[in-house]
C-alpha cells in the first residue's frame, strides 16, 4: 500500500513537471507548477523530512505562486496592448 502512494506522487511530479512546460497559458503552467511544489512537500513528509516539506509547502507552493501570479499580473497589462495605444 505504502508503496502505490509513493509511486503515485512520484508519478504526480512528473506529470505536473511535464504540464508546466507543456501549456502554452501562463496560468496554467504557473498552477501546474504550485502543484509540482506540493507533491515534491508530499514526497518529503514521506522521506521523512518533516521540517523541509514543511518549507517546501510555504515557500515553492505558497509564496513562489504567489510572486509569479503578481509577476503575471504586472506585466499582462502591457502585454495585452494592441500596437496603436499607449
Amino acid at each position: 500500500m505504502i508503496e502505490i502512494l509513493h509511486l503515485t506522487i512520484l508519478i504526480t511530479i512528473l506529470v505536473a513537471g511535464f504540464f508546466a512546460l507543456w501549456f502554452r497559458n501562463l496560468l496554467s503552467s504557473i498552477i501546474s507548477l504550485a502543484v509540482l511544489s506540493l507533491f515534491i512537500s508530499l514526497e518529503f513528509f514521506y522521506m521523512q523530512a518533516p521540517d523541509v516539506a514543511i518549507a517546501e509547502a510555504g515557500i515553492g507552493a505558497g509564496l513562489s505562486t504567489a510572486i509569479y501570479i503578481i509577476a503575471l499580473r504586472a506585466c499582462g497589462k502591457k502585454q495585452f496592448r494592441k500596437e496603436g495605444e499607449r
